[in-house]
């Protein structure tokens, strides 16, 4: 598949409606072979067949002109992204901005070149973007030939002094690469002694002789990003509590945390209550669900929408524990929400996290209606591939609680075919160990009594309490093999 195909395969409708508004200042959209061939594409899919849409479009078998509409057309979307979201973030403003200088500047217009720049030197500062600002003041530079007001020494200072914050940077992001380096290499943390904290504070002593880089905040939530993404990947959920623990502390007590930075002390609390979730810290991890909560309120009610989900999903992931019942209310709520309508990717999880709880009440039916919910929303069909394989795996053993054993045959035979791949892969060999015993449960009456398969299920228990992955799978594989071979304790 091309840059093309993949450009508008991830496009919403918000993008498709205003890239139609922005075709519609030429010519009708019906005479534009350019939003016929767009239409094509978004509606086939992975299905596309290019020989289709060309035949279509250009029925005298004109390669180059197809091409050169592929083209076209790509260059058109891209544009029409760009106007759509230049004023979305602040460093896309300060890149448009700097754009408008270099047209007037080409103009001759110097004036109105200096008016864009000074607004870019603001917002540059503003964000603390040093390489922007290396840019900027070479181009106040480039203008004092042409406007005498300009004093280039004032420029040529400010340049020096730049530059210095730059090889700060650069300091910084060469220690936050050999931190990500040895938390990657190190692989062997203990439970018992989990040396995160203590790794990071050698490496950053190893590195920095600089006490102000050390000091400076936005090297402190750079680290904080390097090594939260890197536990979380690991699934290290020990080491991940006690690093978020001790950082949100200590940002807390430094008074680290304002606006500009308001996302992160956000995602960090979102970070923690999961986290604790994980480790079983049920209690606590619903006090720092409660710290979210108020988080979420501050400066105006901020980034309230934005995090809604996530404090609604860690009430149901701890109510799922103790009371399901609640999580199910509590899920039905949000689903009503006009804001998580918005969110296709939330309302997928809704539906899933529906069906679990459904599932763990025993009512199974309701369970597979929650499902099916899911396959038919348009955001399942852009899910995570991985996402999709393990939410199969689930109804299958959803299926065999409702004893629809035909069904069951026919979508284990699916999901063989269509995540082939997949289980051919080393790191999915518990899957298909369990697509394995999962057939030969649905093969005899009483799983209890099949020694063999008894045996042949504990070792698989065995193996995946020794793996430690059972926190990635949609309905714990182990725990439910326990319960239908006798095995609890």
């Amino acid at each position: 598949m091309d840059i093309l195909n993949q450009v508008i395969g991830m496009m919403n409708k918000e993008e498709v409606r205003f890239l139609k508004l922005y075709f519609s200042r030429f010519m009708p959209s019906a005479e534009r072979k350019d939003l016929q061939m767009f239409d094509y594409v978004r509606k086939s899919g992975e299905e596309y067949d290019e020989d289709k849409i060309f035949k279509k479009l250009y029925a005298d078998g004109e390669k180059n002109a197809f091409y050169r509409l592929k083209n076209r057309l790509s260059e058109e979307i891209c544009k029409s992204i760009t106007l759509q979201y230049y004023e979305s973030d602040d460093l896309n403003k300060v890149l448009y901005l700097l754009a408008l200088n270099k047209f007037f500047f080409n103009r001759n217009k110097f004036k109105l070149a200096l008016h864009f720049l000074k607004k870019a030197e603001t917002k540059s500062k503003k964000l603390e973007q040093y390489e922007l600002l290396d840019i900027i003041y070479g181009e106040y530079i480039k203008l004092s030939h042409e406007i005498m007001t300009i004093n280039p020494e004032e420029y040529v200072a400010k340049r020096k002094q730049n530059y210095q914050h730059l090889l700060t940077l650069r300091q910084i992001d060469d220690i936050l690469a050999v931190v990500s380096y040895r938390l990657k290499v190190n692989q062997n943390f203990s439970a018992r002694d989990n040396p995160v904290l203590e790794l990071l504070q050698k490496t950053i002593d190893d590195f920095s002789s600089d006490k102000e880089i050390i000091a400076n905040p936005a090297f402190r939530f750079r680290i904080y990003q390097a090594v939260s993404q890197i536990l979380l990947q690991r699934r290290d959920y020990n080491s991940l509590e006690d690093f978020l623990l001790t950082t949100y502390k200590q940002f807390t007590r430094e008074k680290l945390f304002n606006k500009s930075n308001h996302n992160t002390k956000l995602q960090m609390l979102t970070y923690l209550v999961n986290t604790l979730f994980a480790q079983n810290k049920t209690e606590m991890s619903l006090q720092y669900a409660e710290k979210l909560q108020e988080a979420m309120h501050e400066f105006n009610n901020l980034l309230y929408d934005k995090y809604k989900f996530f404090y609604y999903n860690a009430l149901m992931l701890n109510y799922s524990l103790n009371d399901v019942d609640k999580g199910i209310r509590l899920l039905e709520e949000l689903r009503d929400k006009e804001t998580l309508k918005n969110t296709p990717f939330y309302e997928v999880f809704l539906h899933l996290n529906l069906a679990i709880l459904w599932f763990r009440k025993k009512e199974f039916h309701q369970a597979i209606k929650n499902l099916n919910k899911l396959y038919q929303h348009e955001g399942y069909k852009n899910a995570d591939t991985m996402l999709k394989f393990k939410i199969a795996i689930a109804e299958l053993m959803i299926r065999y609680e409702l004893k629809d054993y035909d069904f069951l045959d026919y979508k284990t035979a699916q999901i063989r075919k269509d995540f082939r791949e997949l289980l051919d892969s080393v790191e999915n060999r518990r899957e298909k160990e369990f697509l394995g015993i999962l057939r030969d449960m649905s093969t005899v009456e009483f799983v209890e009594a099949n020694k063999s398969l008894v045996a042949k299920i504990r070792s698989f228990i065995t193996t995946d309490t020794m793996d430690g992955n059972d926190d990635a799978e949609v309905i714990n594989y182990s725990n439910w093999l326990k319960a239908k071979a006798g095995l609890e304790e």
